[in-house]
């Protein structure tokens, strides 16, 4: 091994020391840095005088007051529907129209019905006409004759009566009343057609005892919607019918409008482990709000506290001590700046700002949260305005 490698090996082996050596210094120097104490600097707020108001968030859903299902007077099958869903409809409005399946119990009802009417009708006529010979001679008196007739009239309207229950149980219409035809399903209210749950060829029943019937459309008047929704049991002690609140629907971010508290559920519900009371509100719609559909998820904003042009100071300058709150107040400037714990009266409080009653003077400076202060750091601005 030649001179110059052994001397160039011992070069590399002091620079590598010394390389050591910096590293080892330069840790040590920069981890007592970080373990000196920083000095405590402090925000700086004074009480200002502002609106407060708490408030809570309701989520719920938009819908309309009341929801009509229109349903079949008659058994039968879907021929026709002359409705889509999201047209609007008028009271009468025909929706649909069914074709009759006969039922043979009802069929054989309604003929021995109109049979029975014919038997009595022919029984009252015999009647009738031995009871008026008589009493054109003067043989039985007026009242009796009057009876007999009478008996002859209602025999008349029951064979009348029977004859159209058997038209509509076969034809699903009677000839005295084709207006009114039991195979077209008519709205019963005016408003938007939310729901056509059938098609064409479709069987559907009436309402019975058994069952609900078949449901051909659901209308309702969006004119006249609610807010339903729940709130907690913590915050529904401040609530009282009458109370209004500001709605915003998720889907139409741009558009606010008022509600109106009209009931709040006297029963509490379970919902995952917390209980909830029902609320709804009568919404008013601007004259813009003409694309609201039933079920939007919406949220209200409910005032549950305000206060008015009182003193109030940011929330992170105060200290809970159980039911108590304190405030440090500022004393002197610089280095010979001091802290005055002190005992005061607090307000509503709206997260961010909180209403201070008694206890702190308008021109005094009230600590804020400490801050850690930097190289760089330049003196904190004293808030007065928020």
């Amino acid at each position: 091994m030649s001179k110059t490698t052994l001397l160039m090996k011992k070069y590399f082996k002091y620079i590598l020391m010394a390389l050591v050596a910096v590293i080892f210094i330069g840790t040590f120097v920069f981890l007592y840095i970080k373990s000196q104490p920083q000095p405590e600097v402090y925000d700086e707020f004074t009480l200002q005088r502002m609106d407060i108001r708490k408030t809570t968030v309701v989520t719920g859903k938009i819908e309309p007051r009341n929801e009509v299902n229109v349903k079949p007077q008659i058994s039968g099958i879907i021929t026709e529907i002359l409705k889509e869903a999201g047209e609007t409809v008028q009271e009468g409005e025909v929706i649909a129209k069914v074709k009759v399946i006969l039922d043979m119990g009802s069929l054989s009802a309604a003929q021995s019905r109109l049979r029975l009417a014919e038997i009595n009708r022919k029984q009252a006529q015999t009647d009738y006409d031995r009871e008026k010979t008589l009493f054109d001679k003067g043989l039985v008196a007026a009242d009796e004759y009057d009876k007999i007739a009478q008996a002859l009239r209602q025999a008349r309207e029951e064979v009348d009566a029977a004859q159209d229950n058997l038209e509509v149980v076969r034809d699903g219409v009677s000839k005295s009343n084709a207006s009114a035809s039991s195979t077209l399903i008519r709205s019963t209210i005016t408003g938007l057609i939310l729901d056509i749950p059938v098609k064409v060829g479709n069987s559907v029943i009436l309402a019975n005892t058994f069952n609900d019937g078949t449901t051909i459309a659901t209308v309702a008047n969006m004119n006249d919607l609610i807010f339903r929704g729940n709130i907690d049991e913590t915050e529904v002690g401040r609530l009282s019918t009458g109370m209004t609140m500001k709605i915003t629907i998720g889907a139409l971010q741009d558009l606010k409008f008022d509600a109106r508290l009209e009931y709040i559920a006297p029963k509490a519900t379970d919902q995952n482990g917390a209980n909830q009371f029902e609320i709804k509100a009568a919404v008013n719609l601007p004259s813009n709000a003409t694309n609201i559909r039933s079920g939007y998820s919406a949220n209200a904003e409910i005032v549950l506290a305000e206060a008015k042009n009182v003193l109030a100071v940011q929330e992170s300058a105060i200290e809970f001590d159980g039911d108590d709150t304190y405030v440090y107040v500022i004393k002197g400037e610089g280095d010979k700046q001091t802290y005055e714990r002190r005992k005061v009266q607090t307000g509503i409080s709206d997260g961010i700002n909180i209403e201070i009653r008694s206890g702190v003077k308008p021109n005094e400076r009230i600590r804020g949260p400490k801050m850690i202060a930097t190289e760089n750091a330049e003196p904190m601005a004293k808030h007065g305005k928020h």
